[in-house]
């Protein structure tokens, strides 16, 4: 008699059985109960039972495609709860192992795994994360600094610290797509022949529509830019970074789930699901997200019926507003030849979901060329301190209950958007880095229909004079640069994440850049303060606030910081230089190895931005504070005691993610309630696991008590 049909005879259909021979201790621990959707098993291999590997779960027999993913126990036990009804293909992920051979398994049964152990390195390697891979490149070393260009020491004249090289190539090539991946690491073969690796990546970076801009950037590198080269060959040659740990505690109790939308050519930029104020709004509602470059498309996922549509199309006022990326294929591309994949001109960013459910995006509506109140003191009174002759992408509003779409032209350029929870449910708009940010008064707008009047705008001026008013200021570059002691002074700071802080009112923005800073804008005084992080923390990105009004802000330099306004002695006047308040910032060091001779603390990850989960929307406890790791294959949480949790996806590999939300379905249905959403969204699909024809995918993050949570 089987295992199997012992277990039946006996009365334990559904259940996972070790052997009748083993001690009761083996036996409990190695029994898994099912309900009628759930799939549990056993995962061993030759060494046992494996502990803290992936279980994936994937069908196609619904609308979207759909898998879920869960991590084994210490006694290598899964559960895949919550499964639509279906044919599930399984197999068994790991740290140490190759994959497993697939097998198909429905619902309501068990079906245990036989996991495979790697025989090389090597090919325990092929599914690190691109963080570990992309660790190997070696930088310069920081006692060869300043840079001295060509002729010299090969680095260019404007690096002169080892930082601010490894801000702006992290930068450079992170912003599109992971790096580390492995389509990074292994240079396509087919665009044809080099007589070095060196030529080869000349020649990789300048395929496609982005071909020049990648191209120009990577040629600034100078001589240096054959680290990729060598970077590359020594892969080849069989070198392999270290092993990441394989998920413990409670990283073993997540729950990942994934649909498919969009198609193969969309950018989706990143997602929306509820609104961050109040974030039992939408419960079980649609999931938003836009199309940036390849249609001006609004996707919407139906996470409980698996069904995903484009429902809305974001028009534009003007036919002649410029496409957002160029027309012309610079060499073809190894994937779509000289085929032109994008070309949309609304060019979406960001989505945002109000109170009443309605979507909000960053789309250009119009040509760059402003109107004349826009610059006109006399039409407008935000043009009186800032005059904006151009804006290169405005707003718009869809109504999913009307059906209506609202285009709203804004005299400034909008990037990332945030509502502020006061009485005009202000909708406050970062910049793309330019030197201010801008606000939409919803209730007017709604009102009136009247976007002159409902719009400002304030450039960043600091209190030089330390006297609390805005008076006439003199245009510097920095912070740290001298103006008139007796004015103010206004820098061009940045303006690229944004959000409200909930305890006073204020807004706060980052700055992308090397060094990077934060501002914080009193919109009653119409002053700002602006703080730069103290090395070895460097280049801003993300940023975000919890509930007592501490300020986070993920940096480029491998660190998720927190800036505490409150420890500062110096605030303003003309000492308040950006470095003028070390103490308020903590510098959080993120999982994973740094670069090769860059011996300062930090990672070689990426922070595409960060987010607080103010309200335990996925329950490692409210204010909890979470960086995108987008070259990590994770989300990583900052748990209790300051203690990382990984939130790895394992599947498909090259989990690339820009933005993140989090969302209560239900107050009183424990973990099933609620989770985390984070959109699988880089530039190019087509750097998925799977190839050309892989498309952007909508990720539900959920955290049950145990891994065998039903």
């Amino acid at each position: 008699m089987t295992l199997r049909a012992l277990a039946a005879f006996a009365g334990l259909a559904g259940t996972a059985v070790l052997g009748w021979y083993a001690t009761p201790a083996a036996r409990q621990a190695a029994t898994v109960t099912v309900d009628a959707d759930d799939i549990g098993g056993i995962v061993r291999s030759a060494k046992g039972p494996e502990a803290g590997v992936w279980v994936i779960a994937e069908t196609s027999d619904l609308p979207a495609g759909f898998r879920k993913i869960v991590v084994t126990d210490e006694h290598g036990r899964y559960l895949v709860p919550d499964l639509p009804a279906g044919s599930y293909t399984l197999w068994v992920r790991g740290y140490g192992l190759v994959d497993s051979p697939r097998v198909t398994a429905a619902p309501g049964r068990t079906q245990d795994l036989q996991a495979i152990v790697a025989p090389t390195a090597q090919a325990a390697a092929a599914i690190y994360p691109g963080s570990y891979w992309f660790s190997l490149l070696e930088m310069p070393r920081a006692d060869e600094f300043p840079g001295t260009g060509a002729g010299g020491n090969g680095i260019g004249a404007s690096f002169t610290a080892q930082w601010q090289y490894v801000g702006q190539l992290k930068g450079a090539c992170s912003v599109c797509h992971q790096m580390g991946s492995t389509i990074t690491r292994e240079p396509p073969k087919h665009l044809g022949s080099f007589e070095t690796s060196l030529e080869a990546w000349d020649r990789r970076v300048d395929s496609g529509q982005m071909g020049a801009g990648m191209a120009a950037g990577f040629r600034r590198l100078g001589e240096r830019r054959a680290a990729f080269a060598d970077w590359t060959d020594r892969i080849a040659d069989g070198e392999v970074p270290p092993a990441p740990p394989r998920p413990s505690g409670v990283e073993r109790n997540v729950v990942i789930t994934q649909w498919d939308w969009a198609h193969p050519h969309a950018f989706i930029h990143d997602l929306v699901s509820t609104d961050k104020r109040r974030p039992t709004l939408n419960a079980y509602g649609p999931v938003y997200a836009a199309d940036r470059h390849n249609a001006p498309d609004v996707s919407r996922l139906d996470p409980v019926r698996h069904v995903t549509d484009r429902p809305v199309t974001i028009p534009i006022e003007d036919p002649t507003t410029p496409f957002s990326t160029g027309q012309q294929v610079s060499q073809p591309s190894p994937y779509w030849g000289e085929e032109i994949i994008w070309a949309n001109r609304a060019n979406l960013h960001n989505p945002m979901l109000d109170e009443h459910g309605r979507l909000w995006v960053t789309a250009t509506v119009r040509p760059p060329e402003n109107p004349a109140w826009c610059t006109d003191g006399a039409l407008h009174p935000s043009a009186k301190l800032f005059p904006i002759r151009q804006s290169a992408r405005h707003a718009a509003v869809y109504d999913p209950k009307s059906g209506q779409v609202d285009t709203i032209p804004t005299c400034f350029m909008t990037h990332h958007l945030y509502f502020a929870d006061d009485a005009d449910d202000t909708l406050w708009f970062s910049t793309a880095d330019a030197p201010y940010i801008g606000w939409l008064n919803t209730r007017q707008w709604d009102a009136t229909k009247d976007a002159k009047a409902s719009q400002g705008w304030l450039p960043f001026v600091l209190d030089n004079n330390g006297n609390g008013r805005l008076d006439a200021f003199d245009e510097v570059g920095t912070p740290d640069e001298a103006a008139d002691p007796a004015r103010d002074k206004r820098i061009r700071g940045g303006s690229y994440g944004i959000i409200e802080n909930p305890v006073d009112g204020s807004i706060w923005t980052s700055a992308s850049g090397t060094p990077g800073l934060i501002i914080r804008v009193d919109p009653a005084t119409k002053l700002s303060e602006a703080y730069i992080p103290p090395l070895p923390g460097h280049t801003t990105r993300g940023i975000d606030v919890d509930r007592n009004g501490l300020v986070w802000a993920a940096l480029n330099s491998g660190h998720l910081a927190s800036f505490d306004r409150r420890k500062c002695a110096v605030l303003n006047g003309p000492t308040a230089t950006g470095r003028h308040c070390p103490e308020g910032w903590s510098l959080h060091q993120t999982p994973g190895p740094n670069f090769r001779n860059v011996a300062d603390g930090g990672s070689a990850d990426f922070h595409y931005y960060n987010f607080v989960d103010q309200f335990d929307t996925f329950g490692l406890g409210a204010n909890t504070p979470i960086a995108n790791g987008t070259f990590s294959d994770a989300l990583l949480a900052l748990g209790p005691n300051r203690t990382w949790v990984v939130l790895r996806v394992p599947y498909p590999l090259g989990f690339y993610t820009r933005g993140m939300d989090g969302r209560i379905d239900d107050p009183e249905g424990g973990w099933k309630g609620r989770g985390l959403w984070a959109s699988y969204s880089s530039m190019t699909p087509w750097h998925y696991e799977g190839g050309r024809g892989a498309t952007s995918k909508a990720v539900h993050f959920q955290l049950r008590g145990s891994p065998l949570d039903r």
